[in-house]
């Protein structure tokens, strides 16, 4: 049942909605579709000063005024240009690096009380003036007594309270959804809302990015593709974060980057490149690459910033995406469908060629065909499609890696639309596959486990004994037994946790996903309504739940 704060949230969302000239969505509602002669008679209606605002303005600024759940999502958009309408495709790319800022004062005195001490004695300048505002935290410039140039981030007053709001909203139409849909079931929604509220929170402790940028700075150290700024730790804290300021061109700015003379093929194959170092090499990889946290230096290198959410995949799974990938570069749709049923992907009773067949018809229309014509939005849609027939659940823990490619498609069709994403991409996993389970790889690993191998060996013979021993008095059973026990309790505690160790943004990703697959002109009225129509409707769904059950 629906409960008072649920309902002063949905009313909340209407409310900006009609405020900002978006009555349509609110009643575009399907019950409250016979209600839409009422607009006429709203005061919304007749005085609202943005009535004759561009759509893409209304809807920017009805996403900025519901708050930092509502921002990321349309950050998503944004960097969907093939599938928004540029005028809204332009007023989304705004949410990257101009939400309003909260006033100076206000970050100043979270500064002052997280080091201890007044901004004009820790550092020889403070610029009070933000230099950019995001959803979860604003930038200030600064200088360093030391005179580095540095960048302060400051985490937003209040907003664990606003986020814990739109997080328990979204419990609520998660765990009806979960109650009343069969497919909302097969998408696991209340364990993705769980794995997006422990992200989102994370988010908020600048202590824990401070970590992540440094681990990210090490992995690439001395790197010609990826710059990563410098963390100051003397003035980190969990709601203040200072960092080497850096200097680039927004990866956005294209026009710029020609001027510059900057090859944009290098810069989408770089783009695909780093991506694959960080999921495979190193398993620790940027996700929440849009264009606002990405610049580009004068010789083409890489910057990235802000490094609030990261993602790591666990062995097993890094190596059947690494499987599944190349063997979908080598259009081995049998080996793909295989791997999917090892991996416990898709049940293990599914027929393996129905299943290479039905991935056959989703694959093929989209090879030797350069990202320009493609949409992995459109691709990955016939997927869930698929998946869909064959009772393949959503796995949360590759969830976000499926977002950060979209964001790369995204990027890549910006930047260079010619780009071959399977002939940058497929070298460099035959590598990766070669390093780990080639002759070289099984030799490393030898030596790394010989000098423990050594050292039990000379136990082996006494060891050996007791086995036989043991078989011999009948105490090997039950003893096998025990350790068989033992090792299925293990596994299904290791396949929880790895359920649960979504790397995040699972929740907006799904809505990604469906949104990616929607014709242009449906965008139009989708962008919009993706952000409340959908959130309008469960609210009329479930006070009419709460009407039956009351």
């Amino acid at each position: 049942m629906i409960g008072v704060r649920e309902s002063v949230r949905l009313a909340h969302i209407s409310w900006v909605l009609l405020r900002h000239g978006l009555d349509e969505i609110v009643l575009s509602a399907h019950l409250l579709r016979p209600l839409r002669f009422l607009k006429y008679f709203s005061p919304f209606f007749w005085f609202r000063s943005e009535a004759s605002a561009p759509y893409g303005f209304r809807i920017r600024r009805s996403l900025e005024d519901l708050g930092p759940i509502f921002i990321k999502f349309g950050q998503i958009l944004s960097t969907r240009r093939d599938l928004l309408p540029d005028d809204i495709a332009d007023e989304l790319a705004k949410l990257q690096d101009q939400v309003p800022p909260f006033p100076a004062a206000h970050s100043t005195r979270l500064i002052e009380q997280a080091l201890g001490d007044s901004v004009d004695h820790v550092f020889a300048r403070f610029e009070r003036e933000p230099l950019a505002s995001a959803s979860i935290a604003q930038v200030h410039t600064a200088t360093l007594l030391s005179g580095e140039d540095v960048v302060v981030k400051v985490v937003r007053p209040g907003i664990e309270k606003t986020i814990r709001r739109d997080i328990d909203l979204l419990f609520l139409i998660a765990r009806l959804a979960q109650k009343y849909s069969k497919e909302a079931r097969r998408l696991r929604p209340v364990e993705v809302v769980e794995e997006y509220e422990k992200t989102i929170f994370d988010e908020l402790d600048l202590m824990r990015e401070a970590a992540n940028a440094s681990q990210l700075r090490r992995n690439f150290d001395n790197s010609e593709m990826l710059y990563v700024p410098q963390v100051h730790w003397e003035y980190c804290r969990p709601n203040v974060m200072v960092m080497e300021r850096i200097y680039g061109t927004p990866v956005s700015d294209v026009e710029t980057l020609q001027v510059k003379g900057i090859s944009m093929q290098m810069l989408g194959e770089r783009g695909v490149e780093i991506f694959f170092t960080q999921v495979f090499r190193d398993n620790f990889f940027h996700a929440d690459m849009h264009p606002g946290n990405i610049f580009v230096e004068d010789d083409g290198r890489y910057v990235g910033v802000d490094f609030g959410i990261m993602g790591t995949l666990t062995v097993e799974d890094q190596r059947y995406l690494a499987e599944n990938l190349l063997a979908f570069f080598n259009r081995d749709y049998n080996r793909v469908a295989v791997l999917h049923v090892e991996s416990g992907w898709v049940p293990p009773d599914t027929r393996v060629d129905e299943f290479e067949s039905a991935i056959r018809a989703v694959s093929e229309p989209i090879f030797d065909r350069p990202i320009s014509e493609i949409s992995f939005g459109h691709f990955l849609l016939r997927l869930f499609q698929t998946a869909r027939r064959f009772d393949m659940e959503v796995q949360p823990q590759l969830v976000l890696l499926q977002k950060t490619l979209l964001n790369i498609e995204g990027l890549g069709r910006q930047l260079y639309p010619e780009l071959d994403l399977w002939t940058t991409a497929k070298p460099f996993l035959e590598r990766w596959m070669d390093e780990q389970f080639g002759p070289k790889s099984f030799l490393r690993r030898v030596k790394k486990h010989l000098p423990k191998a050594s050292e039990q060996l000379p136990e082996l013979p006494a060891l050996a004994y007791k086995v036989l021993k043991d078989a011999e008095q009948g105490r090997l059973s039950i003893q096998w037994q025990s350790a068989e026990l033992e090792k299925m309790r293990e596994q299904i505690t290791r396949s929880n946790r790895k359920m649960k160790a979504t790397v995040s943004g699972g929740a907006l990703l799904i809505t990604a996903a469906v949104v990616a697959g929607m014709p242009p002109a449906a965008l139009t009225v989708m962008a919009g309504q993706v952000v409340s129509a959908a959130l309008a409707s469960v609210g009329a769904v479930m006070l009419l739940f709460a009407w039956k059950s009351g």
